[in-house]
């Protein structure tokens, strides 16, 4: 496949050229209920052909070998076409020329587990849930996506990874009367089928908050000093920061952009957030990006400071800062964007109990359940919470939105837990879906946070 993929790009007549060829393997299992309403497993690839010639980058996409041939001159030819009308014509930033072959290693492959034992293990964590008083409906999920990449640039890297994820998911429903509560459930990751088994736990756990809800209170609306859990501290930072530092997101807000400038004090210094896709069994886990760069831990934010940005090759070069490495694609029918790969908040020095004397009267958030942005503002969603009275944990509360503006936000983190987790499962749908997007953190308390409830 190399050596195809290389004549290919050989001679062709640009400053740039790359060619990406995937295999995409899917299986996915689908329960309602009882009902078993889906068994599928595909496998599908394809070509990402992309070329820069003075100044003008175009990209196309083909799924078929003998088709490249004029997806490689029609590239060319919008290039030089955008080279001609462009008024910011576009440069790479270096790279260093990489020769590599990465596998990640499996702990249980999901290649070497027969579909009847992939469907029962779904079906017991699905049965198990159903089995608890008042749960009145699931909607459960297996997922599995292998991705084999074989990439290849003018400048001489070749380069061939392979990413697995996996993953079982449920959403929980539970009723009493005509009042319905829900939650949801996710165990997975990238590293093989050892993280889907023995999980009954986080099912079960689940199950017994959604029981739970149909007791709570709704929440009351207004504002409070709130602790959130390492979960809903990793959308926030995900959703409401991390995208203000994907390059691409603010490359043309000149609004942004100058709040986003590298040294801008944006929280105290007790605050510090990290992008690192390197950590090893993690969701968000790579050793490449999809324009073959080596994906590199960046500091985004340091004692408070904005110290770092995600960058592709495009991108670095249009800021003047280095490559990170943060370049990805969905798949085979896209060319790579900034994306995210893992990023969290790292741990600080507080206790569990030393964040409730902080919040001493407040709401305790946990767990996410989506949520929206509009540029520097946000409202994101809490499966359930807990009132904090006096310092300690009080009844569950329900129909939580955290709502806020991220900068004012920032600066409103006052306590940083000494504890950290991130999540199993991803799914971030910045124009092409990410389902690699792995976010967390340790608890956090926000002060002076808007609450939205009756």
């Amino acid at each position: 496949m190399i050596d195809e993929l290389q004549k290919m790009i050989d001679g062709v007549d640009a400053d740039f050229v790359d060619i990406r060829y995937e295999i995409k393997n899917e299986t996915n299992i689908h329960y309602v209920k009882r009902e078993l309403k889906e068994i599928g497993s595909n496998t599908t690839d394809g070509y990402v052909v992309r070329a820069l010639k003075g100044g003008g980058f175009s990209s196309t996409t083909v799924t078929r070998k003998g088709d490249l041939p004029v997806a490689i001159k029609r590239v060319l030819d919008a290039a030089n076409l955008m080279a001609k009308i462009t008024k910011k014509p576009v440069k790479l930033a270096d790279a260093p020329v990489i020769k590599d072959r990465f596998s990640p290693g499996m702990n249980g492959d999901p290649r070497d587990v027969d579909i009847e034992e992939k469907i029962n293990l779904l079906k017991g964590y699905n049965e198990l849930i159903l089995s608890q008083p008042e749960i009145s409906a699931t909607d459960s999920i297996y997922f599995e996506v292998h991705r084999k990449k074989f990439y290849l640039n003018s400048e001489g890297s070749i380069i061939s990874e392979e990413l697995m994820t996996t993953g079982i998911a449920s959403r929980i429903y539970a009723k009493s009367g005509s009042l319905v509560q829900d939650v949801s459930a996710s165990v997975g990751g990238s590293q093989g089928m050892k993280k889907l088994y023995d999980r009954e736990d986080v099912f079960l756990n689940k199950a017994r908050i959604a029981r739970e809800l149909l007791n709570a209170t709704p929440v009351k609306s207004g504002k409070y000093t709130v602790l959130l859990n390492p979960l809903m501290t990793g959308l926030f930072t995900h959703e409401a920061f991390g995208h203000f530092s994907e390059a691409d997101i603010i490359e043309d807000n000149a609004t942004l952009r100058k709040k986003m400038t590298l040294g801008a004090k944006l929280g105290s210094e007790i605050l510090n957030i990290t992008a690192d896709s390197t950590l090893p069994d993690q969701l968000g886990f790579y050793k490449y990006d999809d324009e073959g760069v080596a994906v590199r831990p960046v500091n985004l934010i340091e004692k408070g400071i904005l110290s770092g940005r995600l960058h592709s090759r495009r991108t670095a070069a249009a800021f003047n800062e280095p490559i990170s490495g943060h370049s990805i694609a969905e798949d085979y029918r896209y060319p790579p964007i900034v994306r995210m790969g893992t990023i969290f908040v790292k741990p600080g020095g507080s206790k569990f109990d030393e964040l409730l004397e902080t919040v001493k009267d407040g709401v305790y958030l946990l767990d996410t359940k989506g949520g929206q942005t509009a540029g520097e503002n946000f409202t994101f969603a809490a499966q359930y919470g807990y009132l904090i009275k006096n310092g300690e944990v009080g009844p569950m509360i329900r129909e939580i939105n955290l709502i806020g503006n991220l900068f004012t936000t920032l600066a409103n983190i006052i306590a940083v837990g000494d504890d950290f987790q991130l999540s199993e499962r991803g799914g971030c749908g910045k124009g092409q879906m990410n389902i690699r997007s792995a976010l967390g953190g340790p608890h956090t308390v926000i002060r002076d946070a808007i609450i939205g409830g009756i």
